[in-house]
């Protein structure tokens, strides 16, 4: 007995040594935080000063009133929606052909997968670059008179930051669709292929399914990633032209930092945290009813 509760103890001090690093960190660095943020909210605090003038729910109200914070959420509800079903649909479909018997196909996975290996501050610069000089000069070669500097325009910058975040996110969901799909036993493929099943009936009715546990990774996963998008600004747009690319993160950083006004940046953060909270949990909730346990 005494030998296993030695061991017993052992085995529990190496747990505790493993997670307890983790969960300082943590607790560190996002718990402590969002509490100081929390109760900042309620202040008029400048970040500066050491009076923290208490207004209570004045700067939630102030949101309402807010066309900057409405313009900012509008642009981040648009971005993280059309993210959310190109990634998906695309993401399916590259996994669907890259599963199949196509030659090269490992070659097309790992050039697929490559982009989200890079910093999002490095995709914005390339994208500049692709959007300002190596388009425009394509089209003048070419003899074309087609404007393709999509972060220029207020109209065109959303189109140009979605193919820009797709275009580094889409094999990384790809990857998790692609061993959703090696997961499906074969059996359910030729049962139907000998009932009559077409190509296309096996896809919506085994394929998409069984997928149904990737997919609530992946729909939680891009749109969460999509409501939070900073780095990817800073490093193409800037926010601009004008105020057309400003995510709601983007402008708080702006308003704490720049405009020296924490306490309404902290409510602004509290706003957007209970947003990801809400979003994630209403879809997973929505989602895992449609998942098909194997």
């Amino acid at each position: 007995m005494n030998n296993k509760s030695r061991a017993a103890r052992r085995a529990e001090f190496q747990y505790i040594s493993l997670v307890l690093p983790g969960m300082i960190v943590f607790t560190v660095g996002l718990i402590i935080p969002m509490f100081l943020g929390f109760s900042y909210s309620f202040t008029s605090w400048n970040g500066i000063t050491a009076e923290k003038p208490f207004i209570g729910m004045g700067n939630y109200f102030r949101m309402f009133r807010d066309n900057y914070a409405g313009s900012a959420w509008w642009f981040t509800l648009r971005f993280t929606f059309w993210n959310t079903l190109i990634q998906n649909t695309a993401a399916i479909l590259l996994a669907s052909a890259l599963d199949s018997k196509i030659k090269l196909k490992k070659i097309f996975r790992t050039g697929f997968f490559i982009p989200c290996l890079i910093s999002a501050v490095v995709v914005g610069f390339v994208w500049l670059k692709i959007y300002g000089n190596v388009l425009p000069a394509l089209m003048d070669a070419l003899g074309l008179n087609i404007n393709v500097m999509l972060f220029g325009s207020e109209r065109t910058v959303l189109t140009g930051m979605i193919i820009a975040n797709n275009w580094q996110w889409i094999g990384y969901w790809m990857l998790i669709y692609l061993a959703g799909l090696q997961s499906i036993p074969e059996s359910l493929y030729e049962a139907a292929r000998i009932d009559g099943a077409n190509g296309f009936r096996q896809f919506v009715n085994i394929t998409l399914p069984m997928l149904a546990p990737a997919m609530t990774i992946c729909i939680v996963g891009i749109t969460t990633g999509s409501l939070k998008v900073y780095d990817l600004l800073v490093s193409s747009t800037g926010g601009g032209p004008g105020r057309a690319s400003t995510s709601i993160i983007y402008y708080i950083y702006n308003t704490a930092i720049g405009g020296r006004q924490y306490g309404y940046g902290s409510a602004l953060s509290i706003s957007l945290i209970f947003a990801l909270l809400l979003v994630a949990v209403l879809q997973v909730a929505v989602l895992k009813k449609r998942e098909v346990q194997m």
